[in-house]
């Protein structure tokens, strides 16, 4: 059951001590109070970008709670024999028998999760820009060999893409856009990128 979808007192009782349910799973940590602290996994070496990006959001909402001597807030890295690791937190979920403020501020943004998947949309949006951007490259591998290009020539590509064929751009599998070669193609001929590298 997913947090967001509770109210913070079910959230809190679910989530205290939820470690304990993880099977083959060993947590080296000696606080006296565990049983009152809640692991929480954003993402994995295999995530795609949306997970990326609203983990990154709430790392940044959380980290005002791991300063100090007793933080209420833990980030971890844990390994994982599928995906090599996976990350997250750790979160004191009681103190005193009343919800963490470091809880209730992750409770809010797993309710927004609930009714709508994206934290951020410009960082999702850039993060898909970034990532499109640096599959050019490998979809080109091929035609990058054989024409002489300029420095720039993946951004100049993305450019005209996004001006003259843009459903090329989409997301395939939150993995950024992958364009098909013969549209690398025209991108490349109408930029003027026909030019073949001497032989030698």
């Amino acid at each position: 059951m997913r947090l967001g979808s509770l109210t913070i007192e079910a959230a809190a009782e679910e989530a205290a001590g939820n470690w304990k349910r993880f099977e083959c799973f060993c947590w080296f940590r000696e606080e006296a109070d565990r049983g009152n602290w809640a692991i929480i996994y954003t993402h994995n070496r295999d995530s795609g970008l949306l997970d990326q990006s609203n983990a990154e959001v709430i790392h940044k909402a959380l980290e005002p709670f791991t300063a100090g001597e007793d933080p209420d807030v833990v980030f971890e890295s844990h390994n994982h024999w599928a995906v090599g690791h996976i990350d997250g937190f750790s979160v004191r979920v009681f103190r005193g028998g009343e919800p963490t403020k470091a809880f209730a501020t992750y409770h809010k943004l797993a309710q927004r999760i609930y009714d709508y998947p994206v934290l951020d949309e410009s960082d999702w949006s850039d993060r898909e820009v970034e990532a499109t951007e640096a599959n050019i490259p490998e979809v080109a591998w091929k035609l990058k060999n054989e024409l002489e290009l300029p420095a720039e020539w993946a951004g100049e590509v993305y450019c005209w893409l996004s001006n003259n064929e843009p459903g090329e751009l989409e997301s395939s599998d939150d993995q950024g856009g992958y364009p098909c070669e013969d549209s690398l193609q025209r991108a490349f001929a109408a930029l003027g990128y026909n030019k073949e590298l001497p032989c030698k």
